[in-house]
């Protein structure tokens, strides 16, 4: 079985741009994980995953704004490919996507135009 694999994809204008602290973009990510465990608890590749939760393999990547993670959400649907958009309320920001689990040779290809978080 290939390795499971979860990515979360952040905007960068967030921090460069509208001056969020770190901290601040992290949480919101972290809300968005915490959401896609509860949403697909009862998924078979979410529950591999939390199997062994000290090999988990996250990929934490950055989106340049929020039209790039608008074109990734309208990618992901129509590749019926879950996951979860997080909004930040109440200003109604969306901030992140976080992909639920999967193995990573099936939705890799996703990701591929997005550099690693920094």
């Amino acid at each position: 079985m290939s390795q499971i694999v979860q990515y979360i994809v952040v905007r960068q204008d967030l921090m460069k741009i509208m001056g969020w602290p770190v901290g601040a973009v992290i949480a919101q990510a972290c809300h968005a994980c915490a959401a896609v465990t509860h949403l697909f608890q009862d998924d078979i590749h979410m529950k591999t995953y939390l199997a062994d939760l000290d090999n988990m393999h996250k990929v934490v990547l950055e989106a340049p704004d929020e039209a790039s993670l608008t074109d990734l959400k309208a990618t992901l649907d129509q590749n019926e490919i879950k996951y979860k958009l997080w909004i930040e309320q109440p200003e109604n920001i969306p901030t992140c996507v976080v992909v639920k689990p999967y193995p990573k040779q099936e939705i890799q290809m996703f990701f591929k135009k997005f550099k690693l978080f920094k």
